[in-house]
């Protein structure tokens, strides 16, 4: 199961993402907004309780920029969050990074390319090896 959140900055493109994601066949638990002004650490604290709960895998969450919801949810031990604009560092942060999140900005970012920067990161596999040496650093 995939998590995913918006503020009302990225709640249009979180409606796109989570509407691509059933589509592909993803059961998808969404954790808000509904379009009303919130604020985005709260929204990123309820998607990655939900991943460190074991309730879903992996989370997909936006704000306006993907900025302010990024910094929100790596604050998380255990969360590994990634701002990503395009596919090619979407796909690198699942290669390299193993993120468990990505982040888009709803005021940055086209439907259609946040889409692909979403399969990319869903059809990449962690690389593992040097880059778990760096991940085990980082949970340090």
């Amino acid at each position: 199961m995939i998590v995913v959140g918006s503020d009302h900055g990225g709640y249009e493109l979180k409606e796109a993402i989570k509407e691509h994601l059933i589509s592909r066949g993803f059961e998808v638990l969404d954790v808000g907004c509904r379009g009303e002004s919130c604020d985005y650490p709260d929204i990123a604290k309820a998607a990655t309780m939900q991943i460190l709960n074991g309730k879903c895998e992996k989370g997909v969450l936006c704000c306006g920029t993907g900025i302010g919801i990024s910094i929100a949810a790596n604050k998380i031990s255990g969360i590994r969050a990634a701002l990503v604009s395009e596919p090619v560092s979407a796909k690198l942060s699942k290669l390299h990074n193993n993120a468990n999140v990505v982040c888009l900005g709803g005021r940055i970012i086209g439907t259609v390319l946040a889409l692909d920067s979403v399969d990319a990161w869903l059809d990449a596999k962690f690389e593992g090896g040097r880059h778990q040496i760096r991940i085990d650093k980082i949970e340090k």
